[in-house]
């Protein structure tokens, strides 16, 4: 399976987005708490870097990821020069209120009518960039669904007199890495026909069953998993999980594969399954017992 997502507004989402960052002091970008490495844009950096802005990273979806591996991802991301980073969920108030703070934080001397701020927000599809610009905004301003690239323009907003913030289309860029591309997947940043969703659930299967197996019986009842961290048996165990989800939810023929691939990706999406992260930081290789599944041995795999 090769997954390749790039719609033609994201590369006029490009050019659009390197003008306008030209007239930014700070970038704003939203990643996905559970693959903050994946959800990173390169495209982001590179215009960053070209810029010389200072960021902002966002893990949104802090309520559904794994507690701990976020403590990591912050403490990799606010390393970085000219680089904070905050976890939030999108849709509560007080939380979102403490990135205008922190974003005057990388810009002194602004947020005054005479010297305003001026933001500009950037992430993939479907990281809860709408959601996140209502609340802060207090008001309907972004289009919001659980369907990837629903903001196609860029819009303009005042926060308050001192502040302004551009809202942008989320951007995927071209030649997606695979490894990165069915972590988006899973986490229901690329549209659905530009995948297998068999195949993605399967890989999230392989990844859930060696990281948090306790877990997934807790959601689909007890699963046999003696041998799940025997790579020569991991595929076998996979479609047994799907074949498992199948007769814990009295799916019927026919497509009953198909139809607990898609039950496990929305229970995952959801965070009916629990708190759930899919990747550690990177040169991070010491086990995270503790920050996982009870049953887990080993840090999520990358």
């Amino acid at each position: 399976m090769t997954i390749e997502w790039f719609p033609g507004h994201m590369a006029t989402a490009r050019r659009d987005v390197a003008e306008t960052m030209r007239r930014t002091d700070v970038v704003i970008e939203v990643l996905d708490a559970r693959v903050p490495g994946a959800s990173k844009s390169p495209l982001v950096e590179e215009l960053r870097s070209q810029t010389q802005r200072p960021a902002l990273k966002v893990l949104n979806k802090a309520d559904v990821a794994d507690a701990a591996l976020t403590r990591l991802w912050l403490d990799h991301y606010n390393a970085q020069p000219k680089t904070r980073a905050i976890a939030l969920t999108a849709n509560k108030g007080s939380e979102v209120a403490r990135i205008v703070k922190a974003c005057l934080a990388l810009a002194p001397g602004r947020g005054t009518p005479q010297e305003q701020l001026r933001l500009m927000i950037l992430g993939i599809p479907n990281v809860g960039k709408s959601t996140l610009m209502n609340t802060l905004l207090h008001r309907n301003v972004a289009n919001v669904g659980d369907e990837p690239a629903i903001t196609k323009v860029q819009t303009r907003h005042t926060i308050n007199p001192g502040v302004i913030i551009i809202d942008t289309p989320g951007m995927l860029w071209p030649k997606l890495d695979q490894a990165v591309a069915v972590k988006l997947a899973i986490s229901h940043s690329i549209g659905r026909n530009a995948y297998d969703e068999i195949e993605v659930a399967l890989d999230l299967g392989r990844r859930l069953l060696q990281d948090y197996p306790t877990l997934l019986a807790r959601r689909f009842g007890a699963f046999p998993a003696a041998a799940v961290r025997d790579s020569s048996v991991l595929a076998f165990d996979n479609m047994a999980l799907l074949e498992h989800i199948a007769k814990a939810r009295s799916i019927t023929a026919p497509d009953i594969i198909a139809k607990a691939a898609a039950v496990l990706l929305n229970d995952f999406r959801s965070g009916r399954i629990g708190r759930i992260t899919l990747e550690s930081p990177p040169a991070r290789s010491v086990a995270m017992t503790a920050s996982m599944d009870p049953g887990a041995d080993t840090a999520p795999t990358t």
